[in-house]
């Protein structure tokens, strides 16, 4: 019985779920006009951050400041208009701090997690400081 289910069952389910992926319209983009700027934010504040800390290189460094500004742009995209302009500082840290500690993960720099998530919490309020109110 439980043989018949699973073949009758999962390929349906998943025909489904995959119409239901594809034909739902997709929301636009979260990031806003201003990314660029967040990731150079991002980018020098984590150059820094490295060189203070004494790991990674600068190439490295860099492009791991410059996907978290890009999170942390993202999901300040997530809020409404009037909210965008007052950002909040909690969650600009804590999205930077996991965006930089996942990004080091899939970067193959996950010996440093708590490392790469003290970088990225100082790029989000970096972010968070510069920005807010703009």
């Amino acid at each position: 019985m439980n043989n018949i289910l699973k073949r009758t069952l999962l390929p349906s389910l998943m025909a489904a779920s995959l119409a239901g992926v594809t034909l739902v319209p997709a929301k636009p983009a979260a990031a806003d006009d201003q990314v660029l700027r967040d990731v150079g934010i991002g980018a020098v504040t984590n150059v820094v951050t490295g060189a203070v800390r004494g790991h990674g290189s600068v190439l490295g460094n860099a492009a791991k400041g410059g996907v978290t500004g890009a999170a942390v742009n993202g999901a300040n995209g997530l809020r409404s208009h009037h909210h965008r302009r007052s950002r909040n500082l909690g969650q600009d840290i804590g999205v930077g701090a996991g965006a930089s500690a996942l990004t080091g993960a899939v970067t193959g720099d996950g010996k440093h997690t708590v490392g790469n998530a003290i970088d990225g919490a100082a790029v989000g309020g970096a972010i968070h400081l510069l920005t807010n109110h703009k």
